[in-house]
């Protein structure tokens, strides 16, 4: 059984855990994305299927070459933070299964024209998982992230992905410490019975 976290640790998490508009100069270092990758992997996902790919963007270059295709007010908030993220997804990810997942054969379950629909769909729910994983595991380091969908999705795959042409853009993220004074009030929460119900 897993262990309950201490109230602390779900607000960090859950609770006091913003989407930020930008960030301190507190820097972010390779050390620091490996320690993120290194929670986050072990996040679920299906067949233990890991299709998410991450460009993480440090240098003032590729962080502008990101902005550049970002729109509106997203652009200068890429251009400032410390680092940047892309949550890629690889349509080829059974190709890895026979490492990932060696219990059975799961490639096989997943070959052929037929099921390249699922494959994508697959692709982009366990991708999403794992760009949620990302949020969780840079807060509990320490970190906030400011994930946004305001991108031009082709040119980023063509300026991130040329070399894999399997691999695709889901969502990009900016990574730092949060400045509390780029924070818009907290929008509502519902409570449980406005969008769930138990059957």
């Amino acid at each position: 059984m897993a262990a309950k976290l201490s109230d602390e640790a779900l607000d960090t998490i859950f609770r006091s855990g913003r989407s930020y508009n930008g960030y301190t100069d507190t820097p972010v270092t390779e050390a620091d994305l490996h320690a993120i990758w290194d929670l986050m992997k072990f996040g679920p996902t299906s067949v233990n299927s890991l299709p998410g790919r991450m460009v993480w963007c440090l240098s003032d270059a590729s962080k502008e070459k990101l902005a550049a295709l970002a729109s509106g007010t997203n652009a200068d908030k890429i251009r400032k933070a410390p680092a940047a993220v892309v949550i890629g997804m690889d349509a080829e990810w059974h190709e890895q299964l026979p490492t990932l997942f060696p219990h059975v054969d799961a490639r096989a379950w997943f070959l052929g024209d037929d099921k390249a629909t699922a494959r994508r769909d697959a692709a982009l729910r366990n991708s999403s998982l794992q760009g949620a994983y990302f949020i969780i595991a840079a807060r509990a380091l320490g970190f906030d992230t400011g994930p946004m969908s305001g991108f031009d999705n082709a040119a980023v795959d063509k300026a991130f992905f040329a070399d894999t042409p399997n691999v695709s853009s889901n969502f990009i993220a900016t990574l730092g410490v949060g400045d509390p004074a780029t924070l818009h009030g907290r929008s509502p929460r519902p409570p449980f019975d406005t969008f769930n119900r138990i059957v």
